[in-house]
């Protein structure tokens, strides 16, 4: 048994950091040891930046992203476009396009996708809200902006059927070659999308 080299106050700090995606047990010591060696300018800053955090970051009631308002920053935004949703499944995945800049529309974050095989149904996820934000009127086109999974296609498929009846353009990203690829890398399921997905020049 390996023995203990540090407080439980920095033990503790380790293991919350190695629940963070992306950091397992050694780059979350690697990450404790840095922000104690600098106290001052770090730990302390950063610890004051997720008290303020936590008392003051909310879920958007309207789209589901994360913010510090609610309604957040993109609803009340009246420059974006209202009548087009992009429908993302995590915030990450609003972060992501916001980055890209490709398009100054509402959001819509599901919460995940559906997986029965892992216990997640329509009920799980922010599917209701979306319906009903359409079937309120105003909305012109739905882009389903979902991962190129089974489980992103299946929920894609289910929200189309949900929203059958409604007076709304639904869209979803084209799949295919990405920006700067090469064929001979790219997998056989990507390809025979992209052909499918073949435009004019």
């Amino acid at each position: 048994m390996a023995k203990r080299v540090t407080g439980p106050e920095i033990e503790k700090l380790i293991q919350l950091l190695a629940k963070v995606p992306g950091l397992g047990p050694r780059s979350a010591r690697r990450a404790a040891l840095h922000l104690v060696k600098k106290k001052e300018q770090l730990l302390g800053p950063l610890a004051k930046a997720m008290g303020e955090a936590h008392d003051k970051v909310r879920i958007c009631s309207c789209c589901g992203n994360v913010d510090t308002i609610d309604p957040c920053t993109v609803c009340t935004d009246d420059r974006r476009d209202q009548s087009t949703i992009i429908v993302v499944e995590d915030v990450s995945d609003l972060w992501a396009l916001e980055r890209a800049g490709a398009m100054n529309a509402a959001y819509h974050v599901l919460g995940g996708t559906l997986s029965p095989l892992d216990g997640v149904g329509p009920d799980d996820l922010n599917i209701k809200g979306l319906v009903d934000r359409v079937a309120k009127g105003g909305i012109r086109e739905l882009i389903i902006a979902v991962n190129a999974t089974v489980e992103g296609q299946t929920t894609a498929h289910y929200i189309t059927d949900q929203l059958a009846g409604l007076d709304v353009k639904i869209t979803r990203l084209a799949h295919g070659v990405p920006v700067g690829g090469e064929l001979d890398y790219l997998d056989e399921g990507t390809l025979t999308a992209a052909l499918r997905a073949r435009t004019t020049i």
